[in-house]
């Protein structure tokens, strides 16, 4: 009988179920879209009962493909978008509110008082980060400050938050387990990413009470058991990690100085710094990439907001292209970007500029300019962001960085990828597997279970697809790059 473990990988627009089998491929897969609410200005909220709802769904869908002929799940293992925050009643499942996403902005104004009251080194120097509205504890503030009966509740101890992990494992145990892992408890800004525990100071400051949090648990590790229907018998939840730190462990980037990229709505570059953490001079994140047999990994991170999401609002704000997929056509329809340089800061700027009142804009617009140089502006402001962030990485970490591993929807567009390449000056290697994030997810689960004996036996299995050498001059790039930083510039500070 065949033998499979069981990866949810919820996204910012979908929720996705995959099984993998032994050799780390693709056995089936199930994913729904859900929908996005835009109530105010800079604003983005989910439905947590709809993540719910289509994940479920999605799970029913792969596991109505087996049967006990044809093969058994193992373990589940969870990946996730992170910093998103579900408050729900303990008592009823419910949640208070929708849950807020990480790109949400509602929270700059508190997080420009922080800064104002100087909070910005002891934030940074506890959890790791910046202080930003993109992180889960300055939401969870807003929620119990701006839900009628919200902090009373909260204060008696009958509210949970938790980041969509969380929420998961709540609904997939039926209420028996509130926990998360340390990847994801480190992008709360609530979290001691040196102590490993929910720091005190930090909770007092937001006016957060303690017993909203979830447990901590190891990236690896069983933290519960799944009893849905549709299972013959509980499964055991063995892998949690935030959905970046999943890709980098699917992408086996397991020694300091490997790095990786996941093209998805945003664009998100993670760098193995090992097991010491790496305080970033230059605005990048401090992370917990996982923790695995009582061992913690570190990493630097730089997060670009919008990334495949600058492609979709060319698909759906313009109307210039029909699909997604028809960017690259379009942007091949002309030799260059005529002069076009886009800055795709839809909700602000993220690593290394973290400027939230930011805004995206078109530099060089003439008579002569087409849609195509518009696509073709729109997949290099991508690849600069890129290189923004790689760049940040190199100057912290005093680490050589000889290539990028890459995944993610808008890693399949070879006109992105070669132009990375040209401008990062050094290889982009996309692997075979597309799917890291949830294959990071299953590694961890089968790893617990031992489904796979070591990281030795998960590396044998990592294959590249494509390599994308670098195909530009220094003097060319300088001259491309001169124009970026001008654009970018001009982008900041505009709210």
């Amino acid at each position: 009988m065949k033998q499979f473990i069981l990866s949810i990988d919820q996204g910012t627009t979908s929720s996705r179920t995959i099984l993998f089998d032994r050799t780390g491929n693709i056995h089936t897969a199930a994913q729904k879209e859900f929908k996005q609410y835009f109530p105010n200005n800079g604003w983005v909220e989910h439905d947590p009962k709809e993540i719910w709802e289509t994940q479920s769904k999605t799970i029913e869908e792969v596991v109505s493909k087996l049967d006990e002929r044809s093969g058994q799940i193992l373990a589940i293992g969870i990946t996730n978008q992170r910093e998103t925050t579900v408050v729900w009643n303990k008592e009823t499942g419910e949640p208070v509110y929708n849950a807020i996403v990480w790109q949400d902005k509602r929270t700059s104004g508190y997080c420009d008082q922080l800064k104002q009251e100087g909070w910005v080194q002891t934030i940074r120097e506890k959890t790791g980060l910046v202080v930003d509205s993109y992180f889960s504890g300055t939401k969870i503030k807003w929620i119990l400050d701006n839900v009628e009966g919200a902090r009373k509740k909260a204060e008696k101890g009958i509210l949970a938050f938790g980041t969509i992990d969380c929420w998961l494992i709540w609904n997939l145990t039926k209420g028996k387990v509130h926990a998360t892992d340390v990847s994801n408890a480190s992008r709360t800004m609530l979290f001691n990413i040196h102590t490993l525990e929910w720091d005190k100071e930090l909770l007092e400051l937001m006016n957060i009470p303690e017993s909203m949090l979830p447990e901590i648990r190891q990236s690896s590790e069983i933290a519960g058991e799944a009893d849905l229907d549709y299972f013959d018998k509980p499964i055991p939840i063995a892998g949690v990690a935030g959905d970046q730190q999943a890709a980098l462990f699917g992408q086996m980037c397991l020694a300091p100085g490997m790095l990786k990229n996941t093209y998805g709505t945003g664009s998100f570059i993670m760098l193995n710094t090992g097991s010491k953490p790496v305080e970033s001079k230059n605005k990048l994140l401090t992370t917990i990439a996982w923790k695995i047999n009582d061992e913690v990994t570190y990493a630097l991170e730089g997060s670009v907001f919008i990334a495949g999401a600058i492609v979709q609002w060319l698909r759906d704000g313009l109307g210039i292209i029909k699909s997604s997929a028809d960017i690259e056509a379009l942007a091949l329809s002309e030799k260059d970007n005529g002069g076009i340089y886009l800055v795709p800061a839809l909700t602000g700027l993220g690593a290394p500029h973290w400027d939230q009142k930011a805004r995206g804009a078109i530099f060089g617009l003439t008579r002569g300019t087409t849609a195509g140089h518009i696509a073709r502006a729109a997949l290099e402001g991508i690849a600069f962001q890129v290189n923004d962030v790689v760049s940040a990485m190199q100057k912290d970490s005093a680490i050589r960085i000889n290539e990028l591993r890459v995944d993610g929807g808008a890693a399949v567009n070879k006109t992105l990828m070669q132009f990375q390449s040209d401008i990062l000056g050094i290889p982009i290697i996309r692997a075979k597997v597309t799917e890291t994030t949830a294959l990071g997810a299953a590694y961890l689960a089968g790893l617990a279970i031992g489904f796979w004996n070591n990281t030795d036996e998960l590396q044998k299995q990592w294959e590249e697809e494509a390599i994308f050498e670098p195909g530009i001059d220094r003097l060319e790039k300088e001259k491309v790059m001169e124009k970026w930083n001008q654009a970018i510039e001009k982008s900041k500070g505009w709210v």
